[in-house]
């Protein structure tokens, strides 16, 4: 749908800013997890590697599919802390492993 006024426009870009800044948010606040998980473990994680990662990345989201979710079952999945588990390094792929 067009909008034909400028407030109107204006206020239809505003649209994605929400979702986006809150995948921005989650995708940050699991990295940082993530961080501390593998280096709590001892492995090596430098602050070089962090500077390269951005949390404005899409690779987890589906923007054209359909998404499902037990929503019944979705809280059993959370920790004590009703955060989500982080699921296994794959040490290799990251480069952290021989």
């Amino acid at each position: 749908m067009t909008r034909p006024h400028l407030e109107q426009q204006t206020e239809q870009a505003w649209c994605p800013t929400l979702p986006t800044n809150s995948v921005a948010a989650w995708t940050t606040e699991y990295y940082s997890r993530a961080v501390l998980q593998l280096r709590s473990q001892g492995r090596e994680v430098s602050d070089g590697i962090l500077s390269h990662i951005s949390p404005g990345h899409s690779g987890n989201i589906d923007f054209f599919g359909i998404i499902n979710a037990e929503v019944e079952a979705e809280p059993a999945k959370l920790d004590t802390s009703g955060w989500r588990p982080l699921r296994p390094a794959q040490l290799c792929e990251l480069g952290l492993a021989p």
